[in-house]
């Protein structure tokens, strides 16, 4: 099982990827997702020029021995470019590891604990009509929960609303990251942000939701960082008679302690995490109990080897999984997570944002949705191959998230 050859893949199927492929010496072939949306390139300049050299002629077997060395060796740790390299590479030597064994990953961590998981899929709308027949559009198909955003009046574009007017008004189902339009300097698209809008907008919003849908339907929510601590304990609140699966990302997370002041006011559950990139970030969170979902992916915390501890850690503590899977997670993070979702107890929930019809044509996967749960098949290894030849017809293109701004032109997260 040694290691003949490992190779950087970036394409741009409707939105930037980058693949690591890496083969032994008798021809078995692992993929992992090392995507950073945005930063794309220090990825991969990472794993061609520091990781790669490293790993050419090593054990493919050795995969948690691989994982410390990476770690622990480039003296620098943390950081979402080493941890997206390193997950790169931790997942391409579980998807050989599992191939070897003849067996879905998801047998190799412990076998299935469930038939598959249940996903939720991002209805959305520029106002509360659009919203509505997004909602059941998503509901035809398949979709059992459904995350629930909206424009704000007043606002012309808000992210994480797939049709607005910044970026020239197009939809953005598969891709919030907007490339330069007409030929000018690339810089991400601004959009004008205000919290007090949006905080008075949302309760309303969540009634007609469910006024429609009625009681059952699980509804979730994401803040995008944008709100203050007292800000955003006073949102759960108001949003408790709606009986939210999970808040996500109310405020910015760094400073974990804030989530005690949010904890203390509000009992609508929370979930945070799909900027982390380690469990460290998380310390506080899992052991004081102040949130109840964590959101990382694969991609950007080390790794299915990182993944399944920190998901085992959250685990005595009472905490779910929820892990992040917007587009700017590639089929193979999306792969990982599944098998990690069908092997961990503590499974809560899986984001499921569908992949454009480009991006599965480079990326060719057997996961299957039905009746409202994900399942990652049983073939063996995580069950996605790279289309390379399909992958040089699209050619890398920058393009950038949006940023948000005040009134008053500051840059805003919080």
């Amino acid at each position: 099982m040694r290691i003949k050859s490992a190779e950087v893949n970036v394409t741009s199927p409707g939105r930037n990827f980058v693949t690591l492929r890496i083969t032994t010496e008798d021809g078995v072939t692992g993929l992992g997702d090392a995507t950073l949306n945005g930063r794309e390139l220090a990825v991969r300049a990472y794993l061609d020029e520091h990781v790669v050299p490293l790993l050419l002629g090593e054990d493919a077997a050795r995969v948690e021995d691989t994982w410390q060395y990476l770690y622990r060796g480039a003296y620098w740790r943390r950081g979402p470019v080493t941890m997206a390299a390193i997950a790169a590479v931790d997942t391409a030597l579980w998807d050989i590891k599992a191939q070897y064994a003849g067996m879905p990953l998801y047998q190799l961590l412990g076998g299935a604990c469930r038939t598959g998981a249940l996903a939720y899929g991002h209805a959305s709308g520029r106002d509360v009509p659009e919203l509505l027949d997004s909602v059941r559009a998503h509901l035809a198909l398949g979709y059992r929960a459904i995350r629930i955003q909206t424009g704000v009046p007043g606002l012309d574009s808000v992210y994480g609303v797939a049709a607005s007017s910044a970026g020239g008004g197009e939809r953005y189902d598969y891709e919030p990251a907007r490339r330069v339009v007409g030929g000018g300097r690339l810089r991400p698209i601004v959009e004008t942000w205000d919290t007090r809008a949006y905080m008075r907008h949302l309760p309303a919003v969540f009634e007609a939701v469910r006024s429609e849908f009625g009681p059952e339907l699980p509804l979730l929510h994401d803040g995008h960082h944008r709100m203050t601590p007292i800000q955003a304990a006073r949102l759960g609140r108001d949003l408790e008679p709606y009986d939210l699966f999970w808040l996500e990302d109310a405020t910015p997370a760094e400073d974990q302690k804030a989530l005690r002041l949010i904890r203390h006011h509000t009992t609508t559950p929370l979930a945070i995490g799909e900027v982390f990139n380690s469990v460290h970030d998380y310390t506080t969170l899992l052991s004081e109990r102040l949130i109840d979902y964590v959101r990382s992916a694969v991609t950007h915390t080390g790794g299915v080897t990182a993944m399944k501890k920190l998901l085992d850690l959250a685990a005595v503590y009472g905490i779910c999984s929820g892990m992040h899977g917007p587009t700017d997670i590639s089929p193979v993070g999306m792969a990982a997570a599944l098998h990690l979702d069908l092997a961990v107890h503590n499974f809560g929930i899986q984001e499921y944002m569908r992949h454009s019809p480009q991006t599965l044509d480079v990326f060719r996967t057997s996961y299957r949705f039905e009746d409202g749960l994900l399942h990652p098949s049983d073939t063996p290894g995580l069950g996605v191959d790279l289309d390379t030849e399909a992958a040089a017809h699209f050619p890398y293109q920058p393009a950038y998230l949006p940023v948000n701004r005040l009134s008053d032109g500051t840059v805003h997260d919080w």
